[in-house]
């Protein structure tokens, strides 16, 4: 997986060069998430002064890290990489090949609080937030990715997760739309209560970066 920045990036990783050379390098499957026209209105969060303007994964059968990381600084302004272990809590729907999935699909950039271990972080994480997660938020899709090793050495914060979460269109702008509330103010509360207890205790509160996007998958 990588956080990407540059200028036109809805352009230019959708360009069919750049998936040609992606699909020769080993790469056979590509999602994009893009922070787009399409998702304006949605909140994001940057740690640093520069928003992320695009993720993107890559899934292959061998190693190809070190094709896909050149073809992928080729095409952008910043980039930084990781290795990721993946996680499906919700499996996402199926979506047609390089066309927009109509979600606001959320994507966290995350890092391990230092005063938690990796055991204790986890479990904490994987085990017990994950049925808080879903049950709090109107999620249709879930996507946990554990972050194994670094590929680039920029940015120079450590990561050590990457979150996708699906939620309807309507998310970004109506709150009960996002937590699946029903335009119950009382259950609204009754919810993000909940979950802000549950993230600050993985440390998700804080040193993270939001990105707000469009979804697009294309096999090769």
């Amino acid at each position: 997986m990588y956080a990407a920045w540059g200028d036109d990036l809805p352009s230019t990783l959708r360009d069919e060069g750049l998936h040609q050379r992606l699909g020769a390098a080993g790469v056979r499957r590509l999602q994009l998430n893009l922070d787009d026209a399409d998702v304006a209105p949605a909140m994001r969060i940057a740690t640093g002064p520069d928003h992320i303007g695009a993720i993107i994964t890559t899934w292959s059968d061998d190693d190809a890290s070190t094709a896909v990381t050149a073809a992928l600084r080729d095409a952008t302004a910043r980039l930084a990489g990781w290795e990721v272990e993946e996680r499906q809590p919700i499996p996402p729907p199926d979506s047609p090949h390089g066309e927009r999935m109509d979600t606001l699909a959320n994507v966290a950039v995350l890092k391990r609080p230092d005063d938690l271990d990796r055991d204790e972080w986890l479990h904490r994480w994987l085990v017990d937030h994950t049925p808080i997660a879903i049950s709090t938020q109107a999620t249709f899709g879930y996507v946990q990715n554990v972050v194994t090793r670094s590929l680039t050495d920029d940015p120079p914060r450590v990561v050590d997760a990457l979150v996708e979460e699906l939620f309807p269109s309507a998310g970004m702008v109506d709150m009960h739309a996002f937590y699946g509330s029903g335009g119950d103010d009382a259950e609204l509360n009754d919810r993000l209560t909940r979950l802000m207890t549950s993230v600050a205790r993985i440390g998700f509160d804080h040193d993270i970066d939001l990105v707000p996007s469009s979804r697009y998958v294309y096999d090769f």
